[in-house]
Formats: C-alpha cells, structure tokens, sequence
C-alpha cells in the first residue's frame, strides 16, 4: 500500500496507478453526467431518470479521453 501512495504521490504512472485514476476519473464522470442530465433533462423526464441516463451516459463519453489522457501522461 505505502508504495502505490508513493507512485501516486510522485506522479509515476504504473498499471496500478493507472487503473486507480481511470476508477476515479470514470467517477467523476458519472457524477458529472448525473448533474449535467438533471440540467439538461430534469424538467422533461424528471430527476431521477435524468440522473440515471446522465450517470450511466458520462463514463461513456469520457472513458476514451480519460485513456488517451494515462497514455499521453504515461510517456512524458
């Protein structure tokens, strides 16, 4: 445990740390649709089915970015 804290710390991609931010990144992402689908669609579909489409459609939409983003990272 003490040395994927360091690699996070560090800021050195390994294929532990980069899974971790990809967990943690498609998180984001659902919690991210889930806001933007009660903004967009709240009113018409009510919340709760807003939320739903919103947080399963975000880590869709951002899993792609987020790789790129680790692969990109993991050669600077």
């Amino acid at each position: 445990m003490d040395a994927i804290l360091n690699s996070l710390m560090s800021g050195e991609i390994t294929l532990i740390t980069g899974i971790l931010w990809f967990i943690i990144a498609t998180i984001v992402g659902a919690i991210g649709g889930a806001i933007g689908g009660i903004v967009v669609g709240g009113e018409h579909m009510g919340n709760e089915l807003a939320a739903m489409m919103g947080s399963f459609f975000g880590p869709m939409a951002a899993a792609p970015g987020i790789l790129i983003a680790l692969l990109i990272l993991l050669f600077i």
